[in-house]
């Protein structure tokens, strides 16, 4: 763990992996529910690391920070959010390939895993879903598409994605979701928030 001042009143954590970003962020939000964590006033995962801001004493944090027990994330940990989803999508053949398994293997494979947000960012509501294991990962298109719909699901490395709005992507596209990710007139606009437990589930339309 490496603990980083930015600006005045916020400390970037850089930690080693995605998993270890989860742990510390279900640590962080364990503390902050306790009321055993100083005031912040935003709390944002990255890939590598977490963005604490808006604190009193950055300084006293910095110093508390390395000698805190940060305990993995237990699997059954967060809520569960089912998306249904059609395995139709424009790249299935591809990843399949990657793969280096029939086509329909690719939707067993991908609605067998429980997977979590990881963290947000790109477009409103999209998440960075991790669970696939690094065998499954995959490239991003050497072109990216001009305009990717809504509700695609997609890979790209060892993250899934779902694009919550159409709009430009180079994801390798397996899929299809009806399921809303971003409402401005929803509390929280956003589905998918860090943490999050989310499981695929195959419909045939």
């Amino acid at each position: 763990m490496r603990v980083l001042r930015v600006g005045t009143r916020a400390l970037l954590v850089e930690v080693g992996s995605d998993g270890e970003v989860q742990a510390l962020h279900a640590e962080i939000s364990r503390r902050r529910a306790a009321g055993t964590l100083p005031p912040v006033e935003e709390v944002v995962p990255a890939a590598r690391t977490v963005l604490l801001d808006g604190l009193d004493d950055p300084a006293a944090l910095a110093r508390d920070l390395p000698g805190w027990r940060v305990p993995p994330q237990a699997a059954g940990d967060g809520t569960l959010i089912e998306v249904p989803t059609r395995y139709d999508g424009a790249d299935l053949a591809e990843v399949a390939a990657l793969w280096d398994v029939p086509v329909e293997e690719v939707a067993r494979v991908h609605a067998g895993t429980e997977f979590r947000v990881a963290f947000c960012g790109f477009a409103p509501g999209f998440a960075y879903l991790t669970g696939l294991p690094e065998r499954y990962a995959v490239p991003r298109l050497a072109t990216p598409r001009q305009a990717v719909p809504a509700g695609a699901v997609g890979l790209a490395g060892s993250y899934t994605g779902v694009y919550p709005r159409s709009s430009p992507g180079g994801w390798q596209l397996i899929g299809r979701t009806e399921v809303v990710l971003w409402d401005p007139a929803r509390e929280p606009a956003a589905l998918l928030a860090p943490g999050t437990r989310v499981r695929f589930v195959p419909v045939d339309r």
